[in-house]
């Protein structure tokens, strides 16, 4: 008898068997993963995005070696901390005071927390089909389910989480029209796990400005793009004037750390007593190490280079399926992106509901599988690369997705 459940703590990270088999990681390095049979596979999932420099970078392994040989988890503060939130605040602008949490959901949870506390309003929006976190209230609405297609004439809403449709100016004025009470609009840059659905052009900006105009303070969830396409938030380069932002993943290398920052005036809720925050892990000096490694790393990384040879590969999987008669686009950047059957990608969650094929994804996922390559088996799932990926890499996947597409896996 199995003791974990569904053989996975994370249903999110499950892959199907395959011929029977269940795929088991018994080693990973740059852009590599080693199954328990000794099978090397080229990763395109990277920890959903959190292993940036690849994995297992060696100057972060090295900060964490030394950081436990001195000390795991010490009760009161350190040193390590502080350097930290320093070294991550110099990226995020305005958002200069950092809180240290141990994931991407506690993270919007303590900004929605925040925002609530500084304006005394209760309700919160977020994007149908976004996702911020597993916990409850935010859970509401994730792509897939029946609430993100708000196919009904009035507003989806639970436990004060309202919906709003992503790219659509007109819903933003509805939305303050019909709630004058929102204390925070929580919105990702891009719509990752919803296919990486592009913002329209000005959109995110007018979205920011109607929240402030009517008194609401806007959180960037940035768990997944914060550093992903330059040293620092995708939603500063978009123009978005954020009170919050939450970060993860490419920040820690895979280490079990995420970050609420935000500007002072709204961060002083916490050490004005008018909101709690607590967490016996936030901040230990193990993560508080790896997330200086990672953020030194990157200092010296070439974000052009990377997002220039994302985006090189994407045309030429594109150009080499169509070449041989199967149509594809992409949606996403250069070291984050997603394929889609046809000839013009969605531009909204609705489009891409509809372009989505579970049928086709899970047969890709195969195909690659098959071909030691690994990818997301589900319809709105991403490629990640990381600067790891080196040309030979890149070839070879580009290879391996041309040919597994094109042998139409049904």
């Amino acid at each position: 008898m199995k003791h974990l459940v569904g053989g996975i703590s994370s249903a999110g990270r499950a892959l199907p068997e395959m011929d029977g088999q269940s795929l088991l990681i018994e080693k990973a390095a740059g852009p590599w993963l080693w199954d328990r049979d000794g099978r090397r596979y080229i990763d395109t999932a990277l920890g959903f995005g959190a292993t940036l420099l690849g994995h297992n970078p060696p100057e972060v392994l090295d900060a964490l070696r030394q950081t436990q040989e001195k000390m795991m988890m010490p009760a009161y503060s350190h040193a390590l901390e502080e350097e930290a939130a320093t070294l991550l605040s110099a990226f995020t602008g305005e958002l200069d005071k950092v809180i240290f949490v141990n994931s991407g959901s506690e993270a919007v949870h303590l900004a929605c927390r925040a925002a609530r506390a500084f304006t005394g309003r209760k309700k919160v929006a977020k994007f149908a089909a976004g996702y911020d976190g597993w916990f409850d209230s935010v859970a509401f609405g994730n792509a897939g389910t029946p609430d993100a297609e708000m196919s009904q004439p009035v507003r989806p809403e639970k436990e004060g989480m309202l919906l709003l449709r992503y790219n659509d100016f007109t819903d933003v004025d509805r939305l303050f029209a019909e709630h004058g009470d929102i204390a925070a609009l929580i919105v990702e840059p891009v719509m990752a796990n919803a296919g990486c659905i592009e913002p329209a052009p000005g959109y995110l900006r007018y979205l920011a400005d109607s929240a402030h105009r009517h008194g609401t303070l806007v959180i960037l969830d940035e768990v997944l793009m914060g550093f992903r396409v330059h040293l620092g938030l995708t939603g500063h380069l978009q123009g978005i004037d954020a009170d919050f932002a939450t970060v993860g993943k490419a920040i820690g290398s895979g280490t079990v750390v995420a970050a609420l920052v935000g500007k002072s005036a709204y961060m002083a809720v916490f050490e004005r007593g008018l909101a709690t925050r607590a967490g016996t892990y936030s901040g230990n000096p193990p993560v508080c190490a790896a997330v200086i490694a990672t953020l030194t790393a990157l200092k010296t990384r070439d974000y052009r280079q990377l997002l220039s040879q994302g985006d090189a590969l994407r045309q030429k999987i594109i150009n080499g399926c169509r070449a041989r008669g199967e149509a594809l686009c992409s949606t996403g950047y250069g070291s984050v992106f997603t394929f889609w059957r046809g000839d013009a990608p969605p531009l909204d969650y609705r489009q891409a509901a509809t372009t989505a094929d579970k049928a086709w994804s899970l047969g890709l996922h195969f195909a690659l599988r098959r071909r030691g390559i690994l990818a997301m088996p589900f319809a709105f799932g991403r490629f990640y690369l990381s600067f790891s990926h080196d040309v030979a890499v890149l070839d070879t996947l580009a290879a391996g997705c041309i040919e597994s597409i094109t042998e139409r896996p049904e």
